[in-house]
């Protein structure tokens, strides 16, 4: 090589930076500390970057996968989770991932979407997913010991298909609750950036700290939880379904140092009244939560069970990634932890402020910026976001802004620069004229002693246009009456913003990851009712 060769020659790894990089690196560092387990099964790092290497090989060479196609992934919760994600990506095959529950059509769309030539399935989804396979899937991987031979059968030598951080690794699919699920591409390079960013403001995913990860990993937020503290050498706990006492009692017995919970995580906790406390959750250093903003009523009780600087809650979706947290204290505090209270109770009803290299900005209805304190459209660029829609170039365009992801969610900023989700932008009802946000009449309503869930959405009406309608869940042994409820909104809101109906029920409709589906809400099915 000559001394030209070597000037222009870049230095370093030129494919950048892939998910399964982290893990590798560990590998080579910390070979026999265990990374990863589940319901008793677990891999040192060592073992599961061999069998990442092994699923990297059996895709390209055992089952003739070329760059750039793609498998579908139908699993739930298991430790192979992660080494077929990453395994496959780096053979430059991306994972559609789907959720266990998925019916026989979404596991057919998602297939034919993707041009999937192969799908790893869960033995329990085997029956399934066979009825719904279109003729471009050529190979069904069932995760019984037949995958475990192909993996000793296969190489565990480094992969020979380049790839490089641009190229997608997981396509996860949003649910689809205004039509069509969407396929979502996210890059190695948006993935990683997004471990570094939650790594580097949550402080709690070190070599020596211990994840729990109860979130479905078929989803973005999910795998992210997982993949981050896999990323610096840490150990993941990952649990099969939730269970509120087992996600307790794993706490307390691995001495977890952070732990990824949705509201309705929170709701069951609370759930369970006195006996709650008999857990020890001294360990943690992070209760990271996010997927659905969380009442401040909530946060209150989330802060007096765990604690005062252990709260970090999140605002984000699947393309952006994360983009605000607001962290258990300001930064001063910090350094000086008596100068100013904690942000979660400084800041009410807040998600935070922009994480490291993201940008926030909110748009008025001619899409110009809105000064601060003013309502309107999010919209946030960053380097973790997504490489568009698959096979939706219009709607890829429809979202974005030139850099900019406009999120279809109604927020304010402050002076200080904090984020306020007000509501969804298709949430929002128009009642005789008037803007209602369901947010604001849920916050008023979840601070009633009775109320343990709600949801607030906008029903037709001959003369409102919408009448604000509340679907209300009570606590266990309490009662409210409609009067009571609706008398409580209006002592504390204008009175248009006040529930026009209460309708209570059982339980509200969710998704996998604690989300209402308020579209089931307002066709008029799928809450049950009390």
């Amino acid at each position: 090589m000559s001394a030209g060769d070597l000037r222009t020659r870049r230095p370093g790894n030129s494919r950048g930076i892939t998910i399964s990089d982290g893990i590798l690196s560990a590998a080579r560092r910390t070979p026999d500390r265990l990374a990863i387990r589940e319901s008793g099964r677990g891999l040192t790092y060592a073992r599961l970057a061999e069998r990442i290497r092994r699923v990297a090989n059996l895709v390209h060479a055992g089952l003739g996968l070329a760059h750039g196609e793609r498998v579908v992934v139908l699993l739930p919760n298991r430790v192979e989770y992660i080494e077929i994600v990453c395994g496959a990506s780096l053979a430059g095959v991306a994972c559609a991932t789907i959720g266990p529950a998925a019916s026989e059509a979404e596991i057919r769309f998602a297939c034919e979407d993707t041009g999937a030539r192969a799908i790893f399935v869960d033995p329990s989804l085997e029956a399934k997913a066979r009825a719904a396979l279109p003729d471009c899937v050529a190979h069904v991987v069932v995760l019984s010991d037949a995958y475990e031979d192909a993996l000793a059968r296969a190489s565990d030598a480094t992969c020979p298909v380049p790839t490089q951080e641009s190229d997608v690794f997981s396509i996860p699919y949003t649910s689809g609750s205004t039509g069509r699920g969407k396929g979502v591409m996210l890059s190695h390079r948006g993935r990683v950036l997004s471990a570094y960013a939650i790594g580097a403001d949550h402080g709690c995913y070190g070599p020596d700290d211990r994840a729990i990860t109860l979130t479905p990993l078929f989803h973005g937020a999910g795998f992210l939880m997982t993949l981050t503290p896999l990323h610096f050498g840490g150990f993941v706990e990952l649990l099969p379904r939730f269970d509120i006492e087992r996600i307790m009692d794993t706490i307390q017995s691995i001495r977890a140092t952070n732990t990824y919970m949705v509201p309705t995580h929170f709701a069951a906790l609370f759930a369970m009244g006195d006996a709650a406390r008999r857990y020890d959750v001294s360990s943690l250093k992070a209760v990271v939560s996010g997927t659905a903003p969380l009442a401040q009523s909530t946060k209150e009780r989330v802060i007096d069970f765990f604690g005062e600087g252990r709260l970090y809650e999140r605002y984000g979706c699947t393309e952006t990634s994360i983009v605000t947290a607001l962290r258990p204290a300001d930064q001063l505090t910090s350094i000086v932890t008596a100068l100013r209270p904690a942000d979660q109770l400084r800041k009410i009803q807040c998600v935070g402020q922009p994480l490291p290299a993201t940008q926030v900005m909110i748009l008025g209805e001619d899409g110009a910026e809105l000064p601060r304190g003013e309502v309107g459209e999010l919209a946030c660029t960053s380097p973790y976001m997504f490489s568009g829609y698959l096979n939706m170039p219009e709607a890829t365009a429809k979202a974005m802004r030139g850099d900019w992801f406009v999120t279809g969610d109604l927020a304010r900023m402050d002076d200080e620069g904090f984020l306020y989700l007000v509501d969804r932008k298709n949430d929002m009802i128009i009642t005789g004229g008037e803007n209602v946000y369901p947010r604001e009449v849920e916050e008023v309503l979840l601070a009633h002693p009775a109320v343990r869930e709600c949801a607030v959405v906008g029903l037709p009406h001959p003369y409102w246009g919408e009448a604000v309608t509340a679907f209300v869940a009570l606590r266990e042994g309490m009662n409210a009456g409609e009067a009571d409820l609706v008398e409580a909104c209006r002592a504390s809101l204008s009175r248009y913003k006040a529930p026009k109906e209460i309708r209570f029920v059982a339980a509200l409709p969710r998704n996998s990851m604690g989300k209402v589906l308020r579209r089931s809400l307002r066709d008029g099915g799928g809450a049950s009712a009390a």
